[in-house]
């Protein structure tokens, strides 16, 4: 907006669209998806690419979900394998 004196701008902030971090979650809901397969079967593969995925969500695109995507893959990649040792062993 402008004033009557000329161009001069009147101190009305334009907010600009916002960030697509901010409205996208797509990293982070495939990344607590592979958290959770990789708790039931072969957490190596699942939960340690759902791992580095959280972290690309939270390092590059700021997403919002990113930290519950790593503390779902991590308790996926540490579970599994608890629970592969476990059931081997019987």
């Amino acid at each position: 907006m402008t004033t009557q004196y000329g161009n001069q701008p009147t101190g009305q902030q334009h907010h600009g669209a916002p960030q697509r971090g901010a409205s996208s979650n797509v990293l982070s809901i495939i990344a607590i998806v592979l958290g959770v397969i990789g708790f039931i079967i072969l957490p190596i593969v699942f939960a340690l690419a759902g791992l580095v995925m959280a972290i690309i969500a939270k390092t590059v695109r700021h997403e919002r979900l990113s930290t519950i995507a790593i503390v779902v893959s991590a308790i996926g990649l540490v579970g599994g394998m608890v629970l592969g040792a476990v059931l081997s062993s019987m």
